[in-house]
């Protein structure tokens, strides 16, 4: 399950969440595929050009030595910022800070230039806009749709926050501002084109499923 390099210096990856359930709910908080996504991201950003950015990052059950040392490889001695979207999301987080503590002060939660966190607050989680790369990285908040395209997660998946579904969709209508290609999200199949549109139907199938629920 090596990246797949979706653009210049934007790689993602799959791997199995030890915590999927095949007997989930259909809708319910843990209804989700038991594949779920990760980015590697190496800015271009002249003041962040020696640093590599692991977003939400699962290494593979599957040949776990085989994938770090790939990923020292990719690395080769630079900076490592892990960056965590929503706290469900920190995954192996600790273990690769300790793997790479010697090339990053802070290798994680610091945020290198060509990086912008775009919080949703009150939704518990901030996303990562690259702008570089026209690419916003989500976390639980946008999921990958049946058949392609994005939509907004489920009722079910915010219990745990201060705002309901319609909340939300309000919250994500600042990120149409943005320039979106792609949508890299961590359930589901990524968006590689056309994410604003993406977004946009996402947004207004959402609504329109609160109205009439």
């Amino acid at each position: 399950m090596l990246p797949v390099e979706i653009a210049a210096g934007l790689l993602r990856w799959t791997a199995p969440h030890p915590d999927w359930r095949a007997d989930a709910a259909p809708g319910g908080p843990d209804d989700w595929e038991r594949d779920v996504g990760s980015v590697l991201y190496e800015a271009s950003d002249a003041a962040a050009a020696d640093t590599v950015v692991l977003i939400d990052p699962l290494l593979p059950s599957d040949d776990r030595s085989g994938f770090l040392a790939w990923l020292d490889e990719r690395v080769a001695g630079r900076a490592v910022s892990i960056l965590t979207t929503i706290r469900w999301h920190r995954r192996d987080r600790d273990e690769l800070a300790e793997r790479y503590a010697a090339n990053s002060s802070r290798a994680w939660n610091f945020v290198p230039p060509g990086v912008k966190p775009e919080p949703l607050h009150g939704a518990g989680e901030t996303m990562y806009w690259l702008a570089d790369a026209a690419t916003l990285v989500p976390g639980d908040r946008l999921l990958g749709a049946p058949g392609g395209g994005l939509r907004v997660c489920p009722q079910s998946w915010l219990s745990q926050v201060h705002v309901n579904r319609s909340g939300l969709v309000e919250l994500l209508r600042a990120l149409v501002e943005l320039s979106i290609e792609r949508v890299l999200v961590s359930h589901g199949a990524p968006v590689l084109h056309d994410g604003r549109a993406a977004l946009v139907r996402a947004l207004g199938e959402a609504k329109a499923e609160e109205a009439s629920g």
